[in-house]
């Protein structure tokens, strides 16, 4: 897929988490080139104007697998943590469960530093900053209740893991025709 399709699928794929900008595209997509990670192939189909075209090569698809196994728990990998979590099919469900079940293990941690903040400084905070704080612990209570129910409903599932094959060759497939 050239750059423009690649955007906008990465666009509708995370929504409001993350958007990409053609000035970090397109080095990107030379970087990953020079790695090995994706190949430029040409387009005969296409009419007029060339375009690169980008295919996921064997090598990409090991880092992509690889990368998503990775579980950050820093603050900082808040958005990777979601970018990772809209790629999940392509990994296998005990791998999922380990990354969440992690994550949930940063939460609480989280959640518990919190609380403890509260506890111990509650009156010397004010309005908009205890305001802020007790918005952190909903909001890290509501995303430890997302992740159980996530985590539930993966241990839930039956089968023995067969979707990872199956979503891996959709991916390869997707990156042919594109």
């Amino acid at each position: 897929m050239h750059g423009y399709q690649l955007s906008k699928r990465l666009t509708d794929t995370l929504g409001g988490f993350w958007r990409v900008s053609y000035g970090s595209l397109y080095p990107t997509l030379r970087r990953l080139e020079r790695e090995g990670t994706v190949e430029k192939v040409f387009d005969e189909q296409q009419v007029g104007r060339r375009r690169n075209v980008y295919r996921i090569t064997r090598k990409g698809e090991e880092v992509f697998l690889r990368l998503l196994q990775e579980a950050g728990t820093e603050t900082s990998e808040d958005n990777r943590f979601r970018i990772r979590l809209a790629f999940f099919k392509y990994l296998a469900p005990d791998t999922r469960i380990r990354l969440l079940e992690r994550r949930r293990a940063y939460l609480e941690d989280r959640l518990a530093a919190i609380k403890d903040t509260l506890r111990a400084r509650r009156e010397r905070y004010d309005t908009y900053t205890l305001s802020l704080m007790e918005h952190g612990q909903v909001s890290t209570e509501q995303d430890i209740a997302w992740l159980d129910g996530l985590i539930q409903a993966e241990r839930n599932r039956t089968g023995d893991g067969a979707e990872r094959p199956r979503a891996r060759r959709a991916l390869r497939r997707k990156e042919r025709t594109a």
